[in-house]
């Protein structure tokens, strides 16, 4: 099995900072891309931002220059950095992963269960 484990979302006031981490754990082999989406209500689930193999980034354009998202040295551990959040950043926030499990021969996606985040004063 393999699980994603998200915590840091919360009520934050505009310009203000939040982070997000998800943690994978179980059967995993490797990790090619990890990431980011969020859904706001009405709204279809959308990229936030992405990281391949450690180090290759990839951002949308309503997020850049605010959120930065990056990986633990054992690189099964991806933050989100979100910093001069606005009310429109309002969401719940998945994690997700691609993963190559130890019982699979290809690799997976992966989500966790979701975290709220919202921007409000």
């Amino acid at each position: 099995q393999v699980q994603l484990v998200e915590s840091g979302g919360g009520l934050v006031q505009p310009g203000g900072s939040l982070r997000l981490s998800c943690a994978a754990s179980g059967s995993i082999f490797t990790i090619s891309v990890m990431g980011w989406y969020r859904q706001a209500p009405g709204k279809q689930r959308e990229l936030v931002a992405t990281i391949a193999n450690g180090d290759s980034t990839n951002y949308a354009e309503s997020v850049k220059g605010r959120f930065t998202i990056s990986t633990d040295s054992d690189k099964n551990t991806v933050n989100l950095q979100m910093n001069n959040l606005k009310p429109e950043d309002t969401a719940v926030y998945y994690c997700n992963a691609r993963i190559l499990a130890t019982f699979r021969v290809r690799y997976d996606d992966y989500w966790g269960q979701g975290t709220q985040v919202t921007v409000s004063s």
